[in-house]
C-alpha cells in the first residue's frame, strides 16, 4: 500500500497544472491526500472526498477546496471533524484492515498565528477519539517539521509529540528534512509492515512543498 500526501499551494503554477497532474499520477498512490488543492485537479480515483469550501470565499477561487482525500479503497463510512472546512474524515476498507484516515492542514495561516495552536487543539481532540479503538492514519500538511529547525514551534511540536505518544501513533515521515508534511499511523496496523518513505518536487519548481509518500510493505 502506497499512501501519499502534497500541498499544492492553491494551484500558484497554473501553467504547471499538466506537470503537476502526470508528477501525482506518477506516484500512484493508494491513498492519497492534496492539500490546498484545487478541483481542476482531475484524478482517476474510484473515490474521492473533499472538505467543504472555506467560508470567505473572496479570498479563494471557486474551485478550491482545502483538503481532498482520494483513494482505491472503498469508503464505508463518514466522520465528523471539528471544522468541516479544514478537515475531514473517513473509513476505508483496506487489505490490510479498516483504516479510518485523518486528511487535514493544521493552522491554515502557519504555525506562528493564534488559529495554529487552536486548530491544534480540537485537531488533537478529534484524534484522541478516533484513535481509541480504531487503526487511524492522519495524513496532510501539518506546519510542522520535527528533525530539523526548518518550521516548526515547540508548543506545537510538543503537543504533537504528546498526541502520538498517548494515541499508539507512528509518525513514520520524523526523521524526513524540511518536511511540514506528513503520514503517521497506528502502531497497531503498522507493528509487522516494513515503511519506505519517498518524496518528489524536492526543488520545490510545482508547489512550495516537497511531496511525500510512504509505501507499507
Amino acid at each position: 500500500m502506497r499512501i501519499a500526501t502534497w500541498n499544492i499551494e492553491r494551484l500558484k503554477n497554473k501553467s504547471k497544472l499538466p506537470l503537476i497532474i502526470a508528477e501525482i499520477e506518477q506516484v500512484n498512490a493508494d491513498i492519497l491526500v492534496l492539500t490546498e488543492t484545487d478541483a481542476r485537479i482531475k484524478l482517476m480515483y474510484d473515490f474521492s472526498f473533499s472538505t467543504v469550501q472555506p467560508n470567505d470565499m473572496n479570498n479563494y477561487h471557486p474551485t478550491e477546496t482545502r483538503v481532498t482525500i482520494y483513494t482505491k479503497y472503498e469508503i464505508v463510512k463518514y466522520y465528523d471533524t471539528f471544522d468541516k472546512h479544514t478537515a475531514i474524515c473517513a473509513e476505508l476498507k483496506t487489505e490490510i484492515g479498516d483504516l479510518i484516515v485523518y486528511g487535514t492542514i493544521i493552522g491554515i495561516y502557519g504555525n506562528r498565528h493564534k488559529n495554529f495552536m487552536q486548530d491544534l487543539f480540537y485537531q488533537v481532540n478529534d484524534i484522541k477519539c478516533l484513535a481509541k479503538n480504531n487503526n487511524l492514519c492522519i495524513i496532510g500538511d501539518f506546519n510542522c517539521s520535527f528533525t530539523d529547525n526548518y518550521y516548526f514551534t515547540k508548543k506545537g511540536r510538543a503537543a504533537l509529540e504528546d498526541m502520538f505518544l498517548n494515541s499508539g501513533i507512528k509518525l513514520i515521515t520524523r526523521t524526513q528534512p524540511e518536511c511540514v508534511d506528513h503520514i503517521a499511523i497506528s502502531n497497531r496496523i503498522i507493528a509487522n509492515l516494513t515503511t519506505e518513505v519517498k518524496e518528489w518536487n524536492l526543488e520545490k519548481k510545482l508547489s512550495d512543498h516537497k511531496g511525500i509518500a510512504v509505501d507499507l510493505i
